[in-house]
C-alpha cells in the first residue's frame, strides 16, 4: 500500500504510527495491497476553509475525507479493486480538543479519525440511523483490534454529530 503522511499542522505527530492505523484498517477491510492514500494533518484554518468549501459548513472540523476512485471494501472470494483510495485531511488541534474532552487523549483520537476517515473513503455514511449504527460497530470493532485506546462513541452514538 501507498500510504502518505504530510504534516503540515504546527504539532508533533508520529507520523509512522498514522501510517500502521490506516494500514492495518486498509487490511482489515481488504483494500486492494497497490491502494494509495494520502493522509495530511492541517491546522484549524486550512481544515475550516476545506470544510466550507466541500462540506458547506462552517468552522473547523476534525477530519474531512475526499475519496476518489471510490474503492469499496474487497469481499473474501474475489479480488480487491486498485486505485486511489483518496485523502484524508485531519485537525489534530480539534483532535485534541476531543480526546481531552473523552479522556482518550490525541493519539487514541487520532487514530479514532483515521479509522473514521478510511471508513468514509469507502463508502460508509451515518447520515442515516442504521448506517451510522453500522459504520460506528464497524469503526469500534477495528479500534479494538488495532489495540488503540479510543474510546469510540457507540453505535447508538447520537445521529448528526457536529464534528461531521
Amino acid at each position: 500500500m501507498s500510504i502518505e503522511v504530510l504534516n503540515e499542522s504546527g504539532y508533533d505527530l508520529d507520523l509512522d504510527h498514522l501510517a500502521q492505523v490506516a494500514r492495518f484498517v486498509m487490511d482489515q477491510m481488504r483494500v486492494h495491497p497497490q491502494a494509495e492514500l494520502c493522509i495530511k494533518a492541517v491546522d484549524e484554518d486550512t481544515i475550516a476553509q476545506l470544510n466550507e468549501q466541500w462540506m458547506d459548513k462552517e468552522g473547523p472540523t476534525d477530519v474531512l475525507a475526499f475519496p476518489m476512485d471510490e474503492l469499496r471494501p474487497g469481499l473474501i472470494d474475489e479480488d480487491p479493486e486498485e486505485g486511489v483510495l483518496g485523502d484524508l485531511m485531519l485537525a489534530p488541534s480539534v483532535a485534541e480538543r476531543q480526546g481531552a474532552e473523552t479522556g482518550h487523549g490525541l493519539v487514541a483520537e487520532l487514530e479514532l479519525l483515521t479509522t473514521h476517515g478510511i471508513l468514509h473513503l469507502l463508502g460508509y455514511d451515518h447520515a442515516e440511523p442504521e448506517e451510522h449504527r453500522e459504520m460506528f460497530t464497524l469503526q469500534a470493532e477495528l479500534l479494538k483490534a488495532f489495540g488503540s485506546q479510543a474510546t469510540a462513541p457507540s453505535a447508538d452514538f447520537a445521529v448528526g454529530n457536529p464534528g461531521h
